[in-house]
């Protein structure tokens, strides 16, 4: 039997929504999230077990987003919060130096990833009539820097795409877009290299985020909304 609210996680297993899942699940909630490694979920489902469930979905297959989506759907309903944290970054490198199949798996995954969660969950939430979507974004879906080009624009990308969701959502539900800051991460060592630990651990910036997502309400719907690691 499912505790408190619902809450689906993409790409769980690591970083920010490996905090994320922590973070939820001790505060009471049922945790519903996913990750493209067999070996990922399984560790998250033996530290974060039942009613929480975990499975291997590469969210940028709509095929597999799919399957999941009417299993989830099956045996928990519709989620309250969809969390849409699963994202990859280009190695470091000129826009013209970047590798086709490169660019377009930052595609895939960030953009189009996004779509088919909301393709094939938002639909039941709609029904219900209640329910937040965060769309993780970036400093850098708002502003740009060089070497990054292919992930600043799935993340300009994102921002467009949540505000226009937004813009059809029935009253009662929320669309918003998510920028966590600088936190150290995998993702900002590709970036930093070693600079990168001198921002927050994911777990720190988690204490902050689960609170701050929890209490995204309809009011907020189509904002950018920001909330880092630091303490003001």
């Amino acid at each position: 039997m499912r505790r408190e609210r619902l809450i689906l996680v993409t790409g769980a297993s690591r970083g920010l929504g490996r905090a994320m899942a922590t973070g939820f699940t001790e505060q009471g909630h049922t945790v519903l999230g996913c990750s493209r490694s067999v070996d990922a979920v399984q560790r998250l489902s033996d530290e974060l077990p039942d009613p929480s469930h975990f499975a291997k979905v590469d969210v940028s297959k709509d095929n597999e987003v799919g399957q999941w989506a009417n299993s989830i759907l099956d045996d928990y309903g519709a989620p309250d919060v969809l969390v849409n944290n699963a994202a990859l970054i280009n190695s470091n490198n000129e826009l013209w130096e970047v590798p086709p199949d490169e660019f377009s798996q930052v595609i895939d995954v960030n953009i189009k990833g996004i779509y088919h969660v909301v393709r094939h969950f938002v639909p039941a939430m709609i029904t219900r009539g209640t329910g937040i979507i965060v769309n993780f974004s970036s400093g850098w879906g708002r502003s740009t820097a060089p070497e990054v080009a292919p992930y600043c624009a799935s993340k300009w990308a994102v921002e467009g795409l949540t505000r226009a969701l937004a813009d059809e959502l029935p009253r009662g539900m929320a669309a918003v877009t998510l920028s966590p800051g600088a936190v150290h991460t995998e993702m900002l060592e590709s970036c930093f290299g070693s600079g990168a630990a001198a921002q927050p651990s994911p777990k720190q910036w988690a204490q902050r985020a689960v609170p701050f997502i929890l209490d995204i309400g309809p009011h907020e719907n189509g904002q950018p909304l920001t909330c880092t690691g630091h303490k003001k």
